[in-house]
Parts: C-alpha cells; sequence; structure tokens
C-alpha cells in the first residue's frame, strides 16, 4: 500500500473531483432546464417541481463531500442519491450501469484519500 501522502491519495483526490464534477454537471444541466429536461424527467415519472429541489440536493451533497472535514457525510448522502437514481432508472426500464459507476466512483475517490477509511474498511491480503 502506498503512503498516506503518496500516489493513492492524489489518484484518491483526482477520482473525487471526476466524480464531483459529474454531479455539479448534473444539477447545472437541471438548474438549466430546457425541453430535453422536461422530457427526461417526464419519462422517469417525476414531476417537473422535483428539478429544483434535486438540483439543490444534488449540489449540497457534492459540497458536503468535497469537504475534508465532511467527506465521508457526502460520500453517504451521494450514495443514497445515486441509488434513488439507480431505483429510478430500474423503474422504468432504463440502464443504470452509469449511476453505480459513479456511486463506485465515489467510495473509490474516499478510499484513496481518506486514511482513517482504510483503517475501517481494511483490503486483506492472503
Amino acid at each position: 500500500m502506498v503512503a498516506a501522502g503518496g500516489k493513492a491519495v492524489g489518484a484518491g483526490r483526482i477520482i473525487s473531483v471526476l466524480a464531483s464534477l459529474v454531479f455539479l454537471f448534473s444539477a447545472f444541466l437541471k438548474l438549466k432546464g430546457g425541453p430535453e429536461l422536461a422530457q427526461g424527467i417526464a419519462h422517469l415519472g417525476l414531476p417537473e417541481s422535483m428539478v429544483m429541489p434535486l438540483a439543490i440536493v444534488e449540489i449540497s451533497c457534492t459540497v458536503i463531500y468535497l469537504i475534508p472535514a465532511t467527506s465521508v457525510l457526502g460520500a453517504i448522502l451521494l450514495a443514497g442519491y445515486v441509488g434513488g437514481t439507480i431505483c429510478t432508472h430500474w423503474r422504468v426500464g432504463d440502464p443504470f450501469f452509469v449511476q453505480i459507476v459513479l456511486g463506485l466512483l465515489v467510495w473509490l475517490g474516499l478510499y484513496l484519500r481518506e486514511p482513517q477509511l482504510k483503517a475501517l474498511i481494511p483490503l486483506r491480503s492472503r
């Protein structure tokens, strides 16, 4: 395993930022609105009145995730958000592979950049 300040931490930061950019881009598209968004929301069976609250939740959870002192809470909140997106897409028969990968990236990024998490969830070797 690489030292706490090594390549693993840098990789974790990069992964975390990339995952966060996906959430922030999604929130931006929700805030921007437009006919494509309205059509997509309707396809998922959600009312348009949920768009703004979803964008606010997405931004809030992402900011909490990016702050080092609250990053674990942010990862938990983002995992819940991603779980909701998986369930929503599954319910209407859409693929949800991207959402699964995004959830994994959130936790992988945090795992690589937080030494305390490695103590709680150790990877074992033979």
